[in-house]
């Protein structure tokens, strides 16, 4: 759109006048930031422990880092594309026109940045260069590489042109980290330590590493784990830089990712498949698997890409060859892949006769290879969602004990030798080799109790239920097993829930029926199977049980799972436990009842203060404490709404006892958009309006004057949404309720997926349950703590990072740190400690139990009437009887 000229006759026309007396609206836009600080805890036994955080030393703060744009250009002017030229091509500026760049190293990000220490001689630079031996899919005319008696035998080896563009874009001032360090941090200062995170993925990348975001992975097979099914765990380090109490630090961790097993494509293709030989490979999903690989082809030992696969086998696969004869035009000769290979290369590619080449050319021009020719290469990422058999093989193979960790890290950092790199040397950094010590604090478990006024202190981060009853056991009237073609002796099961269930206090009736599933319908599928389950159950019950035990065939991902739950929570009313017995005694019964228990209104233990009304600003004043997390997809599954889901406590002074709502909304969104939803004048359909009226209920007749909130899955760049998006939803909620209603909130935000881990300084153990740090590796300003409540058995323990981003009720350090750790006491499904809040941990099975309503069918039948404008329906609603129950515990 052009500007018009002042005046002239296209002018768009003058705003008309505003009206005298005419008062502007007032629009609130919060603008609300992460509280600072208030104070450090004090109660606990004091513990002296290691981190993996390694203190950085600057030695420099008048420089700046000076941002440049970098293009790359093909001799025709236009942009490269492919990824992973770019740091070959700048290699060679760097060796060729030092000069020209002032001596000057760089730091490049691999995509269109470089950095520098002081700036370069010119804002614009322009360099060519050129580029050799770049492997290539390229055939002349043929249908194969490296065809004998053709042209392409007698061309020395490949080069490229490429025309560097570099700009001046921006600079920034080093002094912005030790500003934020004193506190003042700014958006400065994170592009600064960008910078010095580009420095380190770049020394990674000089050494033949896979980069991964901030993880690099060397190229060893002793960091090789397999896993089943053609791939394998790479294990490699996770490095990053953070602002700290005690200064910049650089916080250093294992990580793993996952790979291509390298080697022969036969191989790979017989393992990722689980078939015994290349006869029984299933091609079609082979070429799926393929796809965008990189291989490795023999004997031309050149790279090239996957596209796809022959439509013929190798033996009959023909192309036209194009030989030359003498000085007249080459004559095209049609031959097959097997011939040719037999003919000009004197292979005899036996294995690959009868069985697709891959294609590594371009869609209209096909290149052949036959496969016992191609290998994988190494350091090819494995992005799918891995199986249950895969996932607890990682598990269990990338287990580390606190002192393997240790020893591992303090290896790579001597390894990676930062300090003799010059261009990490010019920024004025000294990274130390020496993990950082710092204090903790064990803060005391809380007394438990039990049912029979019975009262315990947990040992270690555990307890049981032996010789002990519920708090509040339940009584459960017309209830049945139903058994999905498993192996399990219903009658027996039942006999021994019976017997238990009255030892822990529950009234539990006699199961009024034990339906088997009818065998001819085991091949049906999964929709269908249950539609057949539920025909069978309404013809021996007297109407929809209040409780079913469903036993599956299969552990974990059975396909029944999902219309099963929903038939029973949404159509009929009835909570339901599933299970896949492999072992059954009194243990596995008793852990079933927790959650038969609790999903059935039950308690089946409360916290000692909880019942004495002692817990600090909770008990005193009414208080909902809700839990947030929302569940995506897996990775590539952009069709899959996101589930969103929220947990409030009910029954208040009591913080053991919620109730979940659960929303759709678009995929892999993480801010929840369905807290506030106002639809007419008095109607609101959100969230948090359905859990207020939930608390006013059955508290009973009182709204909450404090809200706590607990918020899962979000990154330090999303706080400021939190506290402005989501946060002003349920204020709105709030005063769309009762306009004089003022409550004052609390929001925490709970991280697991960070780095930082803590070591015992005189022991090989885990850090003891209740472990806590909130000095020298936390925020240098911010309101932040680290918090280990479970015990860690096995590997390293992971603390949860807890973010206070805002107290208006006014907790102290000591206070606030002991009702968090409290709250990993709740959990109504263990007798463990859990490593983060019950609340949290609700809402997470609450979205998970949800999600998996979307694996079957569209929902068209049972969505609610309207979309939400994303192309999906809404999740349906809940059956009443189950509604405010804790279906999901």
């Amino acid at each position: 759109m052009k500007h018009s000229e002042p005046g002239s006759s296209t002018a768009l026309p003058p705003p008309p006048p505003v009206p005298k007396g005419l008062v502007p609206a007032k629009v609130n836009v919060s603008n609300r930031s992460p509280m600072s600080r208030r104070g450090l805890g004090t109660k606990g036994q004091r513990i002296s422990l290691y981190t993996n955080h390694f203190n950085v030393k600057l030695s420099s703060t008048s420089d700046h880092f000076y941002q440049y744009s970098v293009a790359f250009l093909y001799e025709d002017g236009s942009p490269v594309e492919a990824k992973g030229v770019g740091r070959r091509v700048l290699d060679m500026v760097q060796n060729m026109y030092n000069s020209e760049m002032g001596g000057k190293g760089f730091a490049y990000d691999g995509e269109k940045t470089l950095f520098t220490v002081g700036p370069l001689p010119g804002t614009k630079l322009e360099f060519p260069v050129l580029l050799e031996n770049l492997s290539s899919n390229r055939t002349a005319r043929g249908g194969v590489p490296d065809g004998v008696e053709t042209k392409r035998s007698r061309r020395p080896p490949q080069s490229k042109s490429f025309t560097v563009r570099i700009n001046y874009a921006t600079k920034i001032p080093i002094q912005a980290i030790f500003n934020a360090l004193q506190g003042q941090e700014s958006e400065q200062f994170n592009e600064a330590v960008r910078v010095l995170d580009v420095l380190l993925r770049q020394h990674a990348a000089k050494q033949g590493c896979l980069l991964v975001r901030q993880c690099f992975f060397h190229n060893d097979p002793k960091n090789f784990i397999s896993i089943g099914g053609g791939v394998l765990g790479c294990r490699g380090f996770h490095s990053s830089f953070r602002a700290t109490q005690a200064g910049l630090s650089l916080n250093m961790d294992v990580s793993t990712t996952m790979i291509i097993r390298p080697g022969k494509v036969v191989d790979f293709l017989i393992e990722n498949q689980g078939v015994r030989n290349i006869r029984e490979i299933d091609w079609i999903k082979a070429k799926r698997t393929l796809k965008n690989l990189r291989i490795k082809s023999f004997p031309s030992n050149r790279e090239h890409k996957i596209i796809g696969l022959s439509e013929k086998i190798c033996g009959e696969q023909k192309f036209l060859l194009r030989q030359k004869n003498g000085g007249s035009p080459g004559i095209d000769v049609e031959i097959t892949v097997y011939d040719y290979y037999a003919k000009y290369h004197r292979i005899e590619v036996h294995q690959s006769r009868d069985y697709p080449c891959l294609d590594v050319g371009k869609p209209k021009r096909p290149v052949y290879i036959p496969l016992e020719l191609c290998e994988l290469v190494s350091l090819q990422r494995y992005t799918k969602a891995l199986s249950n058999l895969q996932r607890a093989s990682l598990v269990e193979k990338s287990r580390q004990k606190p002192k393997e960790r240790m020893n591992a890290l303090s290896v790579a950092l001597k390894q990676s030798n930062y300090n003799a790199d010059p261009v990490i040397n010019s920024t004025g950094i000294t990274i130390s080799t020496a993990f950082t010590q710092v204090e903790g604090r064990i803060l005391d478990a809380p007394k438990l109790l039990f049912g029979n006024g019975g009262v315990f202190h947990p040992r270690g981060g555990r307890w049981n239920f032996n010789n002990k009853t519920f708090v509040e056991p339940t009584k459960i009237t017309c209830w049945a097993i139903v058994n999905f073609s498993a192996r399990c002796d219903m009658r027996n099961l039942s006999r021994d829930l019976l017997r238990c269930s009255k030892a822990k206090g529950m009234d539990l009736d006699e199961p009024y029926a034990l339906i088997e599933e009818n065998p001819q319908f085991r091949r049906d599928t999964a929709p269908v199977r249950v539609d057949k389950m539920v025909e069978k159950m309404r013809k021996e019950l007297p109407g929809p049980p209040y409780f079913v035990i469903c036993v599956l065939p299969e552990r974990k991902n059975s396909d029944i799972y999902g219309p099963w739950k929903r038939k029973c929570l949404v159509y009929l009313g009835s909570a339901t436990q599933c299970i896949a017995p492999t072992k059954i005694n009194d243990q596995y019964i008793t852990n079933l009842l927790l959650k038969i228990n609790a999903k059935m209104g039950g308690v089946n233990s409360v916290l000692s203060m909880e019942q004495s009304n002692t817990i600090p600003l909770v008990s005193n004043t009414s208080t909902i404490i809700f839990g947030m997390d929302v569940s995506h997809g897996a990775p590539g599954r952009s069709d899959v709404p996101s589930i969103a889901a929220v947990v409030s406590s009910r029954k208040w002074p009591f913080i053991s006892r919620y109730r979940a709502s659960v929303r759709s909304q678009s995929s892999r969104v993480e801010m929840i958009d369905g807290l506030f939803k106002p639809v007419a004048p008095n109607k609101d359909e959100g969230m948090i309006r359905e859990l207020l009226e939930d608390f006013y209920m059955s508290t009973p007749k009182l709204k909450p004057q404090n809200i706590i909130i607990f918020r899962d899955g979000v990154s330090e760049s999303q706080f400021n949404k939190v506290l402005n998006i989501e946060l002003e939803q349920i204020m709105a909620a709030c005063k769309f309720l009762d306009e004089s209603w003022n409550p004052k909130f609390m929001v925490i935000v709970a991280q697991k997926t960070h780095h930082t881990k803590f070591f015992q300084t005189n022991s090989d153990f885990n850090v003891p349950p209740g472990t806590i740090v909130d000095n020298q590796v936390c925020h240098p300003k911010y309101n932040d703590f680290y918090l280990c409540a479970q015990n860690g058995p096995i590997g390293t323990t992971r603390p949860t990072h807890y973010h206070v981003l805002l107290d208006q009720i006014g907790f102290s350090a000591d206070q606030l740190q002991e009702l968090v750790h409290s709250l990993s006491y709740v959990y109504q499904r263990s007798t463990t400690a859990i490593s983060v809040v019950a609340p949290i941990c609700y809402a997470h099975l609450a979205a998970g139990q949800m999600a998996q309503f979307y694996k079957f069918d569209d929902m068209s039948e049972s969505g609610s009437s309207h979309g939400d404008g994303n192309g999906f329906n809404q999740l349906p609603e809940l059956h009443e009887r189950v509604r405010s129950s804790m279906f999901f515990c």
